[in-house]
């Protein structure tokens, strides 16, 4: 199985970062993680992007907040598909973060997921590893079924309550 590799641009994202991982454990599909900033060490993450398909990756998640270059920057040297994340800030709400990460130029694109969205980005990894890998294809099926099982309960408490 492919692997999803995960940069972040601080330690501050990995609060946010650890909902894509768990998401990750929990369809079994390895992870790695690194912190690696697009302004501060442009070169390891230059490398980390460069090399990732050859490393086994099947698709990259970036997380970022402010300026929020990181998966740009990732996706611009690499054709695996890149996920980003937009960390919300104190500053802006993560406004910036999610104006940055979407904006892409024409040729290098870089899929976006909600400010703090990291269950989504995860997600969207495991449906795109899921196109090549059947096991993984079934488990999506599964957490759907099970999503919606969750919601059709709920709803029938709520209708039980108030439908007399």
């Amino acid at each position: 199985m492919k692997k999803v590799g995960i940069v972040m641009g601080s330690d501050s994202d990995l609060p946010t970062v650890r909902k894509a991982l768990d998401t990750l454990a929990g369809f079994g599909v390895p992870t790695e993680v690194h912190i690696y900033s697009a302004h501060r060490t442009p070169t390891q993450a230059q490398q980390f992007s460069a090399s990732a398909r050859d490393n086994g990756f099947g698709v990259l998640i970036c997380a970022a907040g402010m300026a929020a270059h990181l998966a740009g920057a990732v996706a611009a040297n690499t054709t695996l598909p890149v996920i980003g994340i937009p960390i919300k800030s104190s500053n802006l709400g993560g406004m910036e973060a999610l104006l940055s990460t979407v904006q892409m130029p024409s040729g290098i694109p870089v899929a976006t997921v909600a400010i703090d969205g990291a269950v989504n980005a995860a997600l969207l990894a495991v449906q795109i590893l899921a196109v090549s890998d059947e096991t993984l294809a079934q488990k999506l099926a599964q957490k759907r079924q099970a999503d919606a099982k969750k919601v059709l309960e709920k709803n029938a408490a709520v209708e039980a309550e108030f439908n007399c």
